[in-house]
C-alpha cells in the first residue's frame, strides 16, 4: 500500500494533535491533505509548517489574517471561515479524522463522508444529532466509518469476527468521572475547576464536563445504537474506575470478549489510522499486575440523570437526540461560564426535552433547524431560571 493521504478536522484539539503525533512517528506512511483548526492560530501554523498540507484552514474567518501572517513566506495555501472548512473537508482523501466537537462538526464531517474514503470520527454528535440521515450519507458515498471513541473502538475490535447476529449485548464502561462517590447534596456545590479535573483521562473542557455529568456516556449509548444497530436494552453501561476495560461484547454462547488497554487515546486513534492493519505507538503498555483489581458498578441514574435522559431521547427517536445534544451544549457552556450550577445542566436539558419533544428530522436542514430551536429553548430556560 502506498502513502495514505489524510485530512484532519479539528487538528488543534486533543484528538487532532495526538493523530498528528502518530503521523510524525510514521512520516513515510502518511501525508497531510488538509488541516482544519479552530481558534489556536499559533498551533495551527506550527502544524502547517511541520506537515506542509495542501491547504490549512482556520474555522474563525476573523483569524485568517493572523494565520496568513504566521505562515508568510512558507508558500502554504491558507483559508478561513465556514465555506473554506467545508471545501477542505470535502477534498479527496484516503482517510479523514473528524474531531470537531459539538454540532459544529456535523457539516464538515458530512462533507468528508461524501467524498468517500475512510472516516475516523471522534465527534459523536454527528451520529447522535443526525442519526439515520448521517448513516444514509455514509452508505450512499460508500464510506467506511471507524469510531475513535475508546469505548466504541473497543466494541469494534471485540466484534472483529463480524458475527453481529450472535451478540446478546454490549457493555460500555465509564470511569464515573470525578464525582462518582459524591452524594447528591455534595454535587450541588461542585465548581468549574473541580469538574474539569478528570481522574483518568486528559480531555478538553466540554468533554470533561460531559464525563463528570455522565452525559458523555449517554451520548455514547445513542452513538452505539446507531453504529452497531442495537436497541437500547442491549447496550449496558458499567462504571469501571480503573478505565482498563474500554468495552465488552457478550455473545449468545456465554462468551464475553473485552478490549483492554491503558487509558490513552493514541491506541484507538492508531487502530483507526492503520485499519485493517496495526500501527506501533508510544502509548503506555498495560500492566495488569500493577492494576491489581478491576471494579464494576451499576451507574446511579438519580445522581447522574444524563443516562436516563439519553435513553429517553433514543426511545423517542426523530429529533429528540438532537434536542438533547444541543441543550446539553448550551447548559455546559453556561456552567463553564459560572452562570449555573453543576446539577442545573441535566435540569436544563430535561426541561428543553419536555418542551420540544421529538420533532421530525428528514434531512440535514431539519437537523440543524431542530438544533437551533433547542439552543434557543435552552437559553430561554436558563434566563427564566436566573430570573426566578
Amino acid at each position: 500500500m502506498g502513502v495514505k493521504r489524510l485530512t484532519i478536522l479539528g487538528s488543534t484539539g486533543s484528538v487532532g494533535t495526538q493523530t498528528l503525533d502518530l503521523v510524525e512517528e510514521n512520516p513515510s506512511a502518511y501525508e497531510i491533505c488538509s488541516l482544519i483548526g479552530g481558534r489556536n492560530v499559533a498551533l495551527l501554523a506550527a502544524q502547517a509548517r511541520k506537515f506542509r498540507p495542501d491547504v490549512t484552514v482556520i474555522s474563525e474567518e476573523a483569524l485568517l489574517p493572523d494565520l496568513r501572517e504566521a505562515l508568510a513566506g512558507t508558500g502554504l495555501d491558507v483559508a478561513g471561515g465556514r465555506k473554506a472548512v467545508l471545501e477542505a473537508a470535502g477534498r479527496k482523501a484516503d482517510w479523514t479524522m473528524c474531531a470537531i466537537t459539538g454540532t459544529a462538526g456535523l457539516e464538515p464531517t458530512l462533507a468528508s463522508v461524501r467524498q468517500g474514503g475512510t472516516i475516523a470520527f471522534a465527534c459523536k454528535e454527528s451520529l447522535v444529532s443526525a442519526g439515520d440521515v448521517f448513516l444514509r450519507e455514509v452508505e450512499a458515498a460508500g464510506a467506511t466509518l471507524l469510531p475513535v471513541d475508546s469505548e466504541h473502538n473497543a466494541i469494534l475490535q471485540a466484534m472483529a469476527d463480524g458475527n453481529a447476529k450472535a451478540v446478546d449485548k454490549i457493555v460500555l464502561t465509564a470511569s464515573g468521572g470525578p464525582f462518582r462517590n459524591h452524594s447528591l447534596e455534595d454535587m450541588r456545590g461542585i465548581t468549574r475547576e473541580a469538574a474539569l479535573q478528570h481522574p483518568v483521562w486528559s480531555m478538553g473542557a466540554k468533554i470533561s464536563i460531559d464525563s463528570a455529568t455522565m452525559f458523555n456516556k449517554g451520548l455514547e449509548v445513542i452513538e452505539a445504537a446507531r453504529l452497531f444497530s442495537l436497541p437500547s436494552e442491549k447496550i449496558e453501561v458499567l462504571v469501571h474506575p480503573q478505565s482498563v476495560i474500554h468495552g465488552m461484547v457478550c455473545y449468545a454462547d456465554g462468551s464475553v470478549l473485552a478490549q483492554l488497554g491503558a487509558p490513552d487515546m493514541r491506541s484507538p486513534i492508531a487502530h483507526a489510522l492503520a485499519w485493517p492493519e496495526r500501527l506501533a505507538t508510544q502509548a503506555p503498555r498495560l500492566d495488569l499486575a500493577q492494576v491489581c483489581r478491576l471494579e464494576f458498578h451499576a451507574p446511579d441514574e438519580v445522581r447522574f440523570p444524563a443516562l436516563r435522559l439519553a435513553r429517553e431521547a433514543l426511545a423517542a427517536g426523530a429529533g429528540a437526540p438532537a434536542v438533547l445534544n444541543a441543550a446539553n451544549e448550551v447548559a455546559v457552556a453556561a456552567f463553564l461560564d459560572r452562570k449555573i450550577g453543576f446539577l442545573d445542566i441535566a435540569g436544563t436539558v430535561e426541561a428543553v426535552m419536555q418542551a420540544l419533544g421529538a420533532p421530525p428530522v428528514p434531512d440535514i436542514a431539519a437537523v440543524l433547524a431542530v438544533d437551533a430551536a433547542a439552543r434557543i429553548a435552552a437559553t430561554e430556560a436558563l434566563a427564566k431560571a436566573k430570573a426566578a
